[in-house]
């Protein structure tokens, strides 16, 4: 006698979605090795001069030189990274709280906020250094600069989506501030606050580096800028890879995040 398992339509979805998205993942890595083989063959074959354009071979090569400290430098640049996207992320959220909760505030602060937002940071940076001198935390201050708005300003209107009466419910039962914020504004904003920390994981990458490129004598930044002047240049696409690996982690650490927290059914991507 056979027993036939019946599969509900439900499961066999999820199955089907699982497929397709190690399908995804699978054609993703195939492309950039396929990419990088590609890359390698042309400058071989014509003979690309190595201070132009050098093999992929040659930049790996460069991970051997001690001169270079990548450890060093790539965690420099990861703790300018990483500190001022969580400061961004910190205080993008409570100024949005802080906003939900008083709409004089709102009034008074958001429009000066906007306008700060305009100006350009690279501008800023010299006066970040007359005011903050050379280091990892003037570093800091210029990610955290470039991360900060985008996730206020999506934090604040997730806060602004939250239902009402669902407020209004928790008023009537006497609820405090924090309780309301805990229970149902945080929950109901966490997909916008997540799509904000989506794109502030790119700028903070950016931040970073330009703060380094003008203020700061380590991290990746600062060594491309060093062996730029001795035409270096299989060092200077090795720095610009480890910086894109760490914007790449940083990335799939705010996807892994919503995956842990957010529905699917909420997700805004």
């Amino acid at each position: 006698m056979v027993s036939v398992t019946e599969v509900s339509p439900a499961a066999e979805i999820a199955r089907l979605e699982r497929r397709r998205a190690n399908r995804m993942r699978l054609v993703a890595v195939i492309a950039h090795l396929t990419a990088f083989a590609l890359w390698e063959i042309v400058v071989r074959m014509f003979e690309v001069p190595r201070f132009i354009l050098p093999a992929p071979s040659e930049i790996l090569s460069t991970l051997g030189s001690a001169q270079y400290d990548w450890i060093g430098n790539s965690w420099v640049t990861g703790l300018e990274i990483v500190g001022g996207y969580l400061l961004a992320l910190v205080l993008g959220v409570v100024t949005a709280l802080l906003f939900s909760w008083s709409r004089i505030l709102l009034m008074v602060l958001f429009p000066l906020l906007v306008t700060l937002n305009m100006i350009p940071k690279v501008a800023l940076g010299p006066l970040v250094i007359v005011w903050f001198s050379y280091g990892i935390s003037t570093n800091i201050l210029i990610t955290f600069s470039l991360c900060y708005f985008p996730i206020l300003l999506t934090t604040v209107r997730g806060l602004r989506e939250v239902e009402p009466d669902l407020l209004d419910l928790v008023k009537s039962l006497r609820g405090s501030r924090w309780q309301m914020f805990q229970y149902i504004q945080l929950p109901g904003a966490l997909p916008y606050i997540i799509s904000g920390m989506k794109v502030a994981a790119i700028l903070a990458v950016a931040g970073a580096v330009v703060g380094e490129f003008i203020a700061s004598d380590r991290g990746l930044g600062y060594l491309m800028i060093q062996v730029q002047a001795a035409l270096d240049t299989p060092a200077m696409f090795m720095a610009v890879m480890l910086i894109t690996l760490i914007g790449i982690a940083l990335y799939f650490a705010v996807l892994l995040l919503e995956y842990l927290i957010v529905p699917k059914d909420a997700r805004m991507s």
